[in-house]
């Protein structure tokens, strides 16, 4: 079992060296999209489903509240969190339209969109990217494997470089990480 707990670590460690070697230039146009909305009032929406909704709610909890340090809150916000919202809309239309029908709703031109989909394929997310993009809204798309559906489709696309589900979430939260972190030092600098 202590080899399998290894290599298991290790395998995780290798994508997200990948990732460093990868995709650093997209995580740098993701920081700054997402600055560039903050910094001219806009919020950040973000949604998954399953285990990438649990990342997409832990990030706004991070721009909204605090990352590193105290500073003032960042308009972030999680679209799988109300459970009537979302049971309504997939009971009343269908669950395709959970996310889409939110932005149609809470999202304004100069936001951001980030959908998380480890396949890419999700049919809800895609329709909620396809969605923001008609509202001129900046659409991101967290991916991993091919990419899918969503690494076509959205301005912003960071697509994992493994096709193993839990590697590639572990690597959506540590990007996820960093954005944070970087748009809290350059939106609020800490005092020194």
């Amino acid at each position: 079992m202590e080899k399998r707990i290894q290599a298991i670590i290790e395998e995780s460690c290798r994508v997200k060296q990948l990732c460093a070697n990868e995709l650093s230039d997209q995580i740098t146009s993701i920081v700054q999209v997402v600055c560039q909305a903050l910094s001219n009032g806009h919020k950040i929406l973000f949604f998954g489903n399953g285990g990438s909704a649990a990342d997409a709610q832990h990030l706004a909890g991070e721009l909204i509240n605090r990352f590193l340090y105290d500073r003032r809150a960042l308009a972030g916000l999680a679209l799988s969190t109300d459970t009537s919202v979302l049971t309504c809309i997939a009971n009343d239309c269908h669950y395709d339209h959970v996310f889409s029908r939110q932005i149609e709703a809470l999202g304004k031109a100069g936001d951001v969109a980030l959908g998380i989909s480890t396949s890419g394929n999700s049919a809800n997310i895609i329709r909620a990217i396809e969605t923001a993009k008609q509202m001129s809204i900046k659409t991101v798309g967290f991916s991993g494997g091919s990419g899918g559906k969503l690494a076509q489709i959205a301005d912003y696309s960071l697509v994992v470089p493994s096709t193993v589900t839990p590697r590639i979430q572990e690597a959506h939260i540590t990007i996820g990480h960093i954005i944070c972190e970087l748009v809290e030092e350059a939106l609020c600098p800490r005092n020194k």
